[in-house]
């Protein structure tokens, strides 16, 4: 079977790659490759609007579940309403989107339920001993937890959707409640109000260990919820992650096959999103002609990726190495409360400035920063 395209992994990143195909080069057959029965997995992919451009934000309505004029921050003595855009998808709505496109795509094929057993520069083999020919193959699965060992910190979180018997007064998303009990790193809770009386309520870490307590997570967002009068409710979905947060390792080299999504190295290294970075990559390949993706343009893509990347590793050796655990959240209470929107815009987007990144650095360090715990991390380290 001989293909233009062959994406393995079907999560995000081939998901919008397929999109991106499906409008540029309506002619191409891609083969996507899944080894579960559904793509997306179980996940909430959330972006601001600056994150993408106008032509990409309108392919992605329809996977958008959720979208919001503005959202908000809150940290103790501190609450800040930032005036553009937010939105989310669902990974059920992307699967259901992504099917249709393929099923539509002359020459194309989703096969769902098969594992990948090899991925060559120009072909994939299947579990079942089936091999799909490609011009081009792009590879997409999975995620290195730890990109270096002794050189990540880890976002974590778990997320319960739940379903209220009153509707809650929440107009926007919250997307970091940084006012709770800070244990384990920086904590904080994530709040989507997908419809009036339905939350994705997310306790969330930026931690120094990759291990996620569910049930503790779980019973502290049950206690959240309870004491902000959302009580009754029942739980509807359960999703968790573990995101790398690197400030060493090796950066993107792209070489075939493309190694793309978070174990290509081609994410935000200090928030954890993905979307931003995926939705470039994705217009990038279907910008060319499969036979010509390993060219310059990929090439200089990498090189403007790493360039922004290495100055997240930079924030994230402040926060971790800088900066006791209890005291990290000072770090982002600085950054909400002084940074101008444009530059907070631009930081998410991981597409700053050199004076963005002169104002994220100069100036007198956020309270907490501590000399001996830098001297502590480099001995550990």
């Amino acid at each position: 079977m001989r293909y233009d395209y062959a994406l393995v992994g079907g999560g995000l990143q081939s998901a919008l790659i397929v999109l991106a195909l499906r409008e540029r080069q309506p002619g191409a057959r891609i083969a996507l490759v899944e080894r579960a029965g559904t793509l997306g997995g179980n996940h909430t992919w959330s972006f601001h609007a600056d994150d993408v451009t106008d032509e990409t934000r309108r392919r992605l309505e329809p996977l958008v579940v959720g979208q919001w004029a503005e959202h908000e921050v809150r940290f103790p003595g501190l609450r800040r309403t930032l005036a553009h855009g937010y939105a989310s998808i669902s990974s059920t709505r992307l699967n259901e989107v992504v099917r249709s496109r393929l099923e539509a795509a002359p020459g194309s094929a989703l096969f769902a339920g098969h594992s990948a057993a090899l991925v060559e520069a120009h072909s994939v083999r299947l579990e079942d001993g089936r091999t799909l020919e490609a011009t081009a193959v792009v590879d997409s699965r999975g995620m290195a937890v730890s990109p270096a060992p002794g050189g990540a910190g880890f976002q974590k979180f778990v997320g319960l959707e739940i379903v209220l018997e009153h509707p809650a007064a929440l107009e926007r998303p919250l997307i970091m409640d940084a006012t709770v009990e800070q244990t384990d790193g920086f904590r904080f809770v994530y709040v989507l109000p997908l419809a009036p009386d339905r939350l994705l309520v997310e306790d969330t870490y930026f931690s120094e260990s990759a291990h996620l307590d569910g049930e503790t997570l779980r019973a502290r967002v049950h206690t959240y919820a309870r004491e902000r009068g959302w009580e009754p409710f029942v739980v509807a979905r359960e999703e968790s992650g573990v995101l790398p947060l690197p400030w060493r390792g090796s950066l993107p080299r792209p070489s075939p096959p493309l190694r793309a999504g978070y174990a290509g190295g081609f994410f935000h290294p200090v928030t954890g999103y993905s979307l931003p970075v995926a939705a470039r990559l994705a217009e990038l390949v279907a910008s060319l002609p499969p036979e010509r993706l390993f060219g310059p343009e990929l090439a200089a893509f990498a090189r403007r990726h790493a360039r922004q990347a290495r100055f997240g590793r930079i924030l994230n050796w402040l926060m971790f190495r800088a900066y006791p655990p209890a005291k990290r959240w000072h770090i982002l209470e600085r950054f909400y409360r002084e940074m101008p929107e444009a530059t907070i815009r631009r930081f998410y987007a991981l597409d700053t400035t050199r004076g963005d990144r002169a104002r994220l650095l100069l100036g007198r360090p956020p309270r907490g920063f501590s000399l001996r715990h830098v001297l502590a991390g480099h001995q550990t380290a």
